[in-house]
């Protein structure tokens, strides 16, 4: 069983200098490595190098994926834009880890392998799908990292462990539009194999998602005059040298901070055991109406082809002496699929002759008909496999 191990980096807020691309090449002789990023897949062996410390130093994403199962995503972002603080109530050990280093907040992702679990060789990932939520939590928009709460609670689920243990556990706040998912958070929710009922009832307490955020310049040139002109400086010096070179999204996403109202919980919050019942009863009531659904469709298809039969007897009824014309041509032609479709005739006409009250006369002629072709095996077989009269 061939292993298959996918690695994936960007550096986004900044490219890699000369001395930190040989720093990267020396670990992988295979990879494509730009000044942006670094792609690798194994077949066998494990790559050199170590992925935190590769965030924590250099890149603002990675990505690993395995096809026995172990999946995860690292974001590295200013912690200007996000702190621990905000991103800490959502970790879990089974799913999110959160931590500073140098200025940054990281949050790993992640979804660890079980052992005895199927291999996976369909799964395909892609860091341009997911790093789009740089930019979002970057924004403020905490939905990911509650998706991510929730991928803890799955594995809780799939442990199958005391739900007693559960009760205690209180749910993060809540943040809003979590019915509406974007692009990438649904990316998320399925890489790290989010339950879909388990996150359906926690959207119950979420509030609708707010439209996109309009900026008054106005009050924008206000937020920024506030603000010490030593920081200023220092913004403006790490742009020119190249240390932070877009502090346009960090001032924003900070004075966005000062508007933004906190995540919204409409209800109590509940406890992961409250979640994880709602879920198996809405999952078991889904499952309920789709069997019943398609009962109805088979049930409705039934009767649909129990209809187009009648039909069809009825036409054959008027000219039932021509398909019995019919049975002994297509005998005639002495080959399987002519064969097949004359005793399709016979079964038709053994119907209309009960319906008729004429069940003797339909014996005696596949009788004469047993005796002409008896010399026939292979007919013979298909008139007793559909139980034709042999007298």
């Amino acid at each position: 069983m061939s292993e298959y191990q996918y690695y994936e980096f960007l550096a986004i807020d900044r490219p890699l200098d000369e001395r930190e691309l040989e720093q990267v090449r020396a670990l992988s002789t295979r990879a494509h490595i730009t000044h942006t990023s670094f792609t690798n897949e194994y077949h066998w062996g494990d790559f050199r190098g170590d992925t935190t410390q590769l965030v924590e130093q250099l890149y603002d994403a990675h990505l690993y994926y395995a096809n026995w199962g172990s999946r995860r995503l690292v974001l590295r972002l200013p912690a200007g834009l996000l702190g621990a603080e905000a991103a800490a109530p959502y970790a879990l050990e089974e799913s999110l880890s959160v931590w500073t280093r140098s200025g940054h907040t990281l949050l790993d992702f992640s979804l660890s392998s079980e052992d005895g679990a199927e291999w996976d060789f369909e799964s395909d990932f892609s860091l341009s799908v997911l790093v789009g939520l740089r930019a979002e939590l970057s924004a403020g928009d905490l939905r990911a990292l509650y998706v991510a709460w929730l991928a803890g609670l799955s594995v809780w689920e799939q442990a199958e462990d005391d739900e007693e243990e559960y009760a205690g556990e209180a749910e993060p706040p809540v943040p809003a539009g979590l019915a509406t998912l974007t692009g990438p958070q649904r990316a998320l929710a399925g890489f790290l194999d989010v339950d879909p009922d388990l996150l359906a009832v926690a959207a119950q307490a979420s509030a609708p998602a707010p439209r996109a955020a309009t900026v008054d310049r106005t009050a924008l040139s206000a937020y920024i005059a506030s603000l010490p002109t030593a920081e200023k400086d220092t913004l403006l010096l790490e742009a020119v040298l190249g240390i932070a070179p877009r502090p346009g999204p960090e001032l924003l996403g900070r004075y966005h901070a000062t508007r933004r109202p906190g995540p919204h919980t409409t209800i109590e919050r509940r406890t992961a055991a409250q979640l994880l019942d709602a879920a198996h009863l809405r999952r078991t009531e889904r499952t309920r109406r789709l069997t019943e659904e398609k009962a109805a469709a088979v049930r409705a298809r039934a009767l649909e082809v129990s209809r187009a039969r009648e039909t069809r007897l009825d036409q054959l009824a008027q000219g039932s002496e021509r398909a019995w014309r019919d049975v002994d041509q297509l005998i005639g032609e002495k080959k399987a699929g002519p064969y097949d479709i004359a005793v399709t005739l016979l079964t038709d006409l053994r119907e209309i002759h009960a319906r008729a009250g004429t069940s003797g006369d339909f014996e005696d002629r596949v009788g004469a008909l047993r005796a002409t072709h008896r010399g026939k095996p292979s007919l013979m077989r298909r008139f007793d496999a559909v139980g034709l009269p042999n007298p």
